[in-house]
């Protein structure tokens, strides 16, 4: 089955706004230091994250369901930094 061009559009878009999470979270862990990550603009984005999702699951759009579950995640990792290290 091949993909149709707005499935794939919403895959890297989905791929590359999450994955650009990876930076940060490396930073994080790495440096033990959470003082430069604001914790509002963690919080909003986790909620983000987590609307988008419920609204992929609603409307069962497979691109929306995965790259915000993966941000979910990495989100809550970066919240759990932004504890940890503060």
């Amino acid at each position: 089955m091949a993909l149709e061009i707005k499935e794939l559009v919403g895959l890297l878009a989905g791929g590359l706004t999450t994955i650009s999470l990876v930076p940060q979270l490396m930073r994080v862990f790495r440096s033990r230091s959470s003082r430069d990550i604001s914790l509002p603009f963690t919080l909003m984005l986790l909620l983000g994250f987590l609307f988008w999702l419920m609204y992929g699951l609603l409307n069962g759009l497979m691109p929306v369901i995965l790259w915000n579950s993966l941000g979910l995640v990495f989100m809550s990792v970066l919240l759990y930094g932004k504890v940890k290290f503060s």
